[in-house]
């Protein structure tokens, strides 16, 4: 499994057992009931050492909802930062997470009726020899 993997996979299970609602993808869906999430695939550059791999980057997970007011969203967008922030550090595979921070976040219309708020990561990972 790559260190892109092994991000998005924790991920979306920080998320699947953090948000019991809404439904949680790897990638866009084709069609969706509203509210949903999408982890994007993290974007990694290089973070090794002489002894050791690792990866720096940002993880990007979007929340789409309906209605008049962001209001559930805003609470969606809460709870995505907390799963994210508090995923386990082992990553699976040799792969362990050293730092999930918050850089930013956004709740915009997108549409009529929709609502998207999206929250931004930087992430460390290194894998164990």
């Amino acid at each position: 499994m790559s260190g892109h993997e092994a991000v998005q996979a924790a991920a979306v299970a920080a998320l699947c057992a953090a948000l019991g609602e809404a439904a949680v993808f790897d990638a866009p869906p084709v069609r969706s009931a509203l509210p949903h999430v999408v982890v994007e695939p993290p974007l990694l550059v290089d973070w090794s050492a002489k002894d050791w791999r690792g990866r720096e980057g940002r993880l990007t997970v979007s929340a789409t909802d309906r209605g008049e007011r962001p209001a559930r969203l805003r609470d969606m967008a809460g709870a995505i930062e907390d799963a994210v922030e508090g995923m386990p550090a082992d990553l699976g595979e040799g792969w362990r997470l050293v730092s999930a921070r918050l850089t930013r976040s956004r709740i915009a219309r997108a549409g009529n009726d929709r609502w998207v708020a999206t929250s931004e990561f930087v992430v460390r990972i290194y894998r164990e020899n």
